[in-house]
């Protein structure tokens, strides 16, 4: 990876999702979570602090290395916590072998996002979850205007980042059943803060 992938993005990932705002969020999705559990796109640690005891173990996978080194230094609840270095597009770990898995403002930043959901749709146990916060397209023709003409340029310069993916059919498409789902804004401007929050099931 580049200097931007390896230094400056994660930087400036940890500005805005350190963002107080978000940590109802956290806490809800993370809170749900219990036994066995994959978070996909772990970042530089900071949910580990909301996992609570019903969690047997966390797998947190992420491709960047300097975030890794990072997390690991991150104090967390006592939940035993293994780092996997790995993209979410060929998660290293057998079939069905998961209870829960844990995405973060993820989805917008996964290169192949297809390919990623399929391999969380393969790791998941029959009764397993998928507990999701995400931003996404907008419902309202104005502010998707917005985000398709943003995008380009806001993925240059945000690590990737898509403003405008429609993550409940991105899910859906991928093999996932939406079982519960709360969208709206947050505090914000419009074509960032469209918010995805929910469960799936494979």
């Amino acid at each position: 990876m580049g200097l931007y992938s390896d230094i400056i993005w994660p930087k400036l990932c940890d500005l805005s999702m350190r963002n107080d705002r978000l940590r109802p969020y956290r806490e809800r999705v993370i809170g749900a979570a219990e036994g066995r559990v994959l978070e996909i796109g772990a970042g530089s640690g900071l949910n580990l602090s909301f996992y609570r005891p019903a969690v047997r173990e966390v797998l947190a996978l992420e491709p960047a290395p300097k975030l890794l080194a990072m997390a690991r230094n991150v104090p967390h609840a006592e939940v035993p916590v293994s780092f996997i270095e790995a993209s979410a597009e060929a998660i290293p770990l057998d079939d069905r072998s998961v209870d829960i898995i844990v995405t973060t403002w993820t989805l917008c930043t996964i290169p192949h996002a297809t390919v990623a959901i399929g391999e969380m749709c393969r790791v998941l146990k029959p009764s397993g979850k998928l507990l999701f916060v995400e931003h996404g397209l907008s419902p309202d023709a104005r502010v998707r205007w917005w985000q398709d003409r943003l995008t380009p340029v806001w993925r240059r310069i945000s690590g990737g980042c898509h403003l405008n993916r429609p993550i409940k059919s991105m899910l859906e498409d991928g093999g996932f059943k939406i079982d519960r789902l709360e969208t709206g804004y947050m505090r914000g401007p419009k074509p960032m803060t469209f918010m995805y929050e929910g469960s799936a099931r494979p």
